[in-house]
């Protein structure tokens, strides 16, 4: 009879563990899924500068390029250290359009994020024959910087969660700056969607977040 109750008991329990996860991921975390036709990005000339000041840190924010980008979220990671870097851009979004996002439900690519950087690997290269190999992962996909340009903006960036579909606007910028003891600190965006390793992240300003459904 005890064993049995327990038994019991341990079932509603699972019952609102796997609930609550279940609710977790969704809220909070999202959902992997694909979506077909997003476009690849498109980055115009632009000319201008802005000026971000963190901590004691005063930073020349220089356009690069405007920059629209229509894509499913893959991986999301926060970032909450007291660095400038992280300070300015508390969150860094994985991205995927074209191909890799219409498959991004039927292929595993175990996206994640870490140190600024994403990953993701595969069981087998054939899985990604259908996307264009290991360059269509790479010309379709990326790891993003986001800097948001204001409070409003740094609230939608906090709510952006794997599977969401959005479309960020903004610049792709260099950063330049330094503090009043002395410190100094660069950073600067890629600008071409199909390099890799050190230094192929996108570095957004971001002045607006939508999300397309």
């Amino acid at each position: 009879m005890n064993y049995g109750k327990s038994g019991k008991g341990f079932k509603i329990i699972l019952a609102i563990l796997i609930i609550g996860i279940a609710i977790w991921q969704f809220n909070g975390q999202g959902k992997r899924r694909g979506v077909s036709g997003i476009p690849d990005p498109v980055q115009t000339q632009a000319t201008g500068q802005t000026k971000i000041f963190s901590g004691d840190y005063t930073l020349n924010v220089t356009y690069l390029y405007e920059y629209d980008i229509k894509a499913l979220v893959v991986s999301t990671h926060n970032y909450s250290s007291s660095n400038v870097g992280d300070k300015i851009s508390p969150k860094d979004l994985a991205l995927a359009w074209g191909p890799v996002a219409a498959y991004n439900n039927v292929v595993d690519f175990n996206w994640r994020q870490s140190g600024r950087w994403y990953y993701w690997n595969v069981k087998t290269y054939e899985e990604i024959d259908k996307v264009g190999g290991v360059a269509g992962v790479t010309q379709h996909s990326s790891n993003n910087h986001i800097i948001p340009a204001d409070d409003n903006v740094r609230r939608s960036v906090n709510k952006i969660k794997v599977g969401d579909y959005v479309r960020l606007k903004g610049y792709l910028v260099s950063i330049e700056g330094s503090s009043t003891d002395g410190k100094t600190f660069s950073w600067s965006s890629s600008t071409s969607r199909s390099d890799d390793g050190d230094h192929a992240c996108e570095v957004i300003y971001v002045t607006s977040v939508e999300w397309m459904d």
